[in-house]
């Protein structure tokens, strides 16, 4: 969004939500950096600074609020171009891509040459991917001081500082604090317990939770997820330097905020970034409901606030799409479960449903194609589960979401048993494309009341670029016919 100062400071005045991530407010006269949606008294118009990111905030001088705390603001979604590609280096910085890799292997895997890749970020957060990713370590080690019992040594590993020297002397310098000073300030509620890392995740309302809960406990693969009385819960594998990170998350709605709870293993502790990455992305917490609900119009009134569902691995949406072509909900359902269990790793949880680990692509690509059409598919079916899981592991097929959609459109179109429908429902939801149309579905076009693919296209025109919302919501009104 431009950054009028007028806009924004209404905004602030009346705390509107809508507005919250889209930009933060310093004060001149504290030094202390908000959200719009801040309940302290609004400060003086004269003393307001208004920035793009918490990260050009803190680079021009200004600390972060301890009562609104800027660490916890949602995200934004984009269908501008330049924006995604920043939005995607800012994903891949979160997930410690910067620092395995270096800009310039982010900027190649973009398709864009680092140069681009700066100015694209500059212009979207106001700072370079570099201060952009010292602000984002030193934010998540503020959370997990205040929302967590982790010991400061391991705060400091977690975000992704080198040492625990560093980390105290940058943090002390940023924010004019030690991390166990700031501990003893905000912990004014008991330790949360030590097996499990609490968190709360914006969004901005509306949020249709029980669409959502619902999509995802329909489609569930036994024993990697599972949804019961409301909360949603999975197995999760990260892997980080050449090493496996093995747990679970939960995540529920918040009964007081506009947020999520969401709970993490301890033995997931090392990855956080990349998880609540994850997590973001598969609850479409970025997502503007306005936006959307004026593109939709009547379409989107029975469910306000309704996302597209997201991907916690790419891998296993675009396996678990491939595994429903021309199959019902039920049955995919069925055989994913097969195959995590056959090809899988075991995890230990605290839950009875929780038991597997769903196999990464590497893994899939060395299992014979017999073995994977045993599970109960056609022999065409399990070798193109092959092809694709090969392409993602040789690095030729990359879904994350805000990839290049264009290119990896035609890469997935180009795998034997691949397809218009299959691609659009992957772009949907391990690329969170808010523009895809799977216009051959036939729960979109029994909705729609017809059976002229054409005639669905051009019906979809005035849903853009948000058509992929629009999909949820004919999906919603046939619930046992959607994929």
């Amino acid at each position: 969004m431009s950054l009028d100062p007028a806009t924004c400071y209404r905004a602030l005045r009346s705390r509107d939500a809508r507005f919250d991530g889209r930009f933060f407010v310093a004060v001149s006269s504290t030094g202390i950096y908000c959200r719009p949606v801040c309940t302290v008294k609004p400060p003086r118009r004269e003393n307001c600074r208004f920035y793009p990111s918490a990260a050009a905030a803190e680079s021009a001088g200004y600390r972060p609020c301890l009562r609104c705390r800027p660490e916890l603001a949602p995200g934004n979604a984009s269908v501008d171009a330049t924006t995604r590609v920043a939005q995607t280096a800012a994903s891949l910085i979160e997930d410690r891509a910067l620092d395995a890799e270096g800009l310039e292997a982010i900027a190649a895997r973009l398709g864009i040459t680092d140069r681009h890749l700066r100015r694209a970020f500059g212009a979207e957060f106001g700072v370079s991917p570099v201060e952009y990713a010292q602000t984002q370590r030193l934010l998540l080690a503020k959370r997990l001081l205040t929302d967590t019992a982790l010991p400061v040594t391991e705060i400091a590993f977690a975000s992704g500082f080198g040492s625990l020297r560093r980390f105290n002397a940058l943090f002390r310098q940023r924010y004019r604090l030690q991390p166990r000073q700031l501990r003893r300030h905000m912990r004014a509620q008991a330790a949360p317990a030590a097996d499990a890392l609490q968190f709360e995740l914006s969004f901005r309302p509306p949020y249709d939770w029980p669409a959502l809960a619902a999509f995802l406990g329909a489609r569930a693969i036994a024993g990697v997820e599972a949804v019961e009385e409301g909360v949603y819960r999975r197995t999760a594998r990260v892997e980080l330097d050449g090493k496996a990170h093995l747990g679970w998350i939960e995540a529920a709605l918040s009964p007081k905020k506009p947020a999520l709870r969401v709970a993490v293993s301890a033995s997931l502790a090392r990855v956080l970034p990349p998880v609540l990455s994850r997590v973001k992305a598969l609850m479409d917490l970025a997502c503007n409901p306005v936006e959307v609900a004026r593109a939709l119009g009547s379409l989107a009134r029975a469910r306000p606030g309704m996302r597209v569902p997201g991907a916690f691995d790419g891998f296993e949406v675009a396996v678990r799409a491939i595994l429903g072509q021309q199959v019902s909900v039920a049955g995919a359902r069925t055989i994913a479960g097969r195959f995590a269990q056959a090809l899988g790793e075991p995890v230990a949880t605290p839950f009875a449903t929780l038991t597997t680990v769903f196999p990464d692509a590497a893994r899939v690509a060395d299992a014979p194609v017999g073995r994977i059409a045993r599970l109960g598919m056609p022999g065409a079916r399990a070798r193109t589960i092959l092809a694709l899981a090969r392409a993602v592991a040789d690095g030729e097929l990359v879904l994350l979401p805000n990839a290049d959609i264009d290119a990896t459109l035609e890469r997935l179109r180009a795998l034997p048993g691949v397809g218009e429908w299959t691609a659009q429902y992957i772009a949907m939801r391990a690329l969170a494309w808010p523009d895809a149309f799977p216009h051959t579905d036939l729960g979109v076009m029994k909705a729609l009341g017809t059976k002229d693919a054409k005639r669905v296209l051009a019906a979809a025109e005035a849903w853009r670029p948000w058509r992929a919302y629009a999909v949820m919501h004919l999906w919603n009104s046939l619930a046992k016919d959607s994929p």
